[in-house]
């Protein structure tokens, strides 16, 4: 079972993307974080700048998504966050994500299973939760509305 209601929102503002060309794995692909938001009735802050998404475009289509990035909260605790995931959708709606266009969500499926990491005890409790997260994409940055699995 998750929360029935977001615990936070991460919005992420992201640089562009680098291409790697194919790799034997697929198509390798890294996107920067550039800084970006936390907000929801349990944690607020900023995401930091400095994380990283990276990316194998699979032979299906899909997105194979590791990200790892820096949350501060505004009391300045700082957690360390890994992010694993998928995007997929129809072939006509990945290309206008590609474009950048902006894309209603429920079109394509974006999903991440995300595990916390801090020494900061008023946020330890992100140490024992895991996290899943719906995505979605815009031209320079993703929004994910994250969920306690309970």
């Amino acid at each position: 079972m998750i929360s029935a209601a977001p615990i936070f929102t991460i919005y992420a503002e992201l640089a562009p993307m680098l291409h790697f060309g194919r790799t034997p794995y697929g198509e390798r692909r890294v996107i920067g974080i550039l800084g970006g938001s936390v907000r929801g009735p349990k944690l607020n802050g900023r995401v930091l700048p400095g994380g990283a998404d990276w990316q194998i475009l699979r032979g299906d289509g899909a997105a194979d998504i590791q990200a790892r990035y820096t949350i501060e909260t505004a009391a300045g605790a700082r957690i360390l966050v890994s992010s694993d995931g998928l995007r997929h959708g129809p072939p006509a709606v990945m290309e206008r994500l590609a474009r950048g266009d902006n894309v209603d969500p429920s079109l394509y499926y974006f999903r991440t299973v995300m595990r916390f990491e801090t020494a900061d005890p008023s946020v330890d409790w992100l140490n024992r939760i895991l996290a899943l997260a719906r995505g979605q994409r815009e031209a320079n940055a993703v929004r994910l509305d994250v969920f306690e699995v309970e």
